[in-house]
């Protein structure tokens, strides 16, 4: 069973850097079969995708926080991670990581969600 649990702080001042990490259990983040996104959503709003890493290593991002926005990996623990520079009140949201399955293209496995808030 593939278990996917984001850590890291709940609470993040006005432009500094949110740094958020997503631990894999049961699956390699190397397979080629999957690749691993990030996908936030803010109070009231609908989910928002940030970015994806690929089993290479390869990064895609939603063009809008792309200049603030940077995943990467540890393959050695299973671990994804997220930073997001110079965040403002309105990265306020709930945090999640997903595995995409390539042969569907679905989010087919999330973490439960970690609240950061954005506030001085």
């Amino acid at each position: 069973q593939v278990q996917l649990q984001e850590s890291g702080p709940g609470l993040v001042k006005p432009s500094q850097t949110l740094s958020l990490t997503c631990t894999i259990s049961g699956g390699s983040i190397t397979s080629s079969s999957y690749a691993w996104s990030w996908i936030r959503q803010p109070p009231g709003k609908g989910l928002e995708w940030m970015g994806v890493i690929r089993y290479d290593g390869s990064t895609f991002y939603t063009p809008s926080l792309k200049s603030r926005t940077s995943i990467s990996r540890d393959t050695s623990r299973d671990q994804i991670s997220l930073q997001l520079n110079s965040v403002t009140p309105e990265d306020t949201a709930v945090y999640y990581c997903a595995r995409v399955d390539y042969s569907d293209f679905l989010f087919d496995y999330w973490g439960q969600g970690t609240q950061v808030t954005v506030s001085s």
